[in-house]
């Protein structure tokens, strides 16, 4: 079931940026790299931005989540490279959940 994981994505990230005064120059796309070579985001800036987005995913849909686990880190890809990639894994993590 899609919840429009890419949307709260990009919301709380946009939140989360102003919210900590980070300058991003572009328009927020499912491609937007979140973290790693050109990613936007430090590994700190990273954690706060995932506990962040856990508490809007238990807020607007009922569902506690731990994002950065075990299964997060031993992906080939990151979940945490793109918006894209992180919305994916959310709705993964949703429908393991159900």
């Amino acid at each position: 079931m899609s919840r429009g994981a890419n949307k709260l994505v990009m919301q709380v990230l946009g939140d989360f940026l102003n919210e900590e005064n980070i300058v991003f120059d572009g328009k927020l796309t499912e491609e937007t790299r979140l973290f790693g070579g050109d990613g936007m985001l430090t590994s700190i800036q990273l954690v706060m931005f995932i506990t962040s987005l856990e508490e809007e995913i238990e807020d607007e849909w009922d569902v506690m989540l731990t994002l950065a686990d075990e299964k997060a880190m031993s992906r080939r890809v990151s979940p945490f490279s793109s918006i894209k990639y992180l919305a994916d894994y959310i709705e993964e993590k949703i429908n393991e959940y159900e």
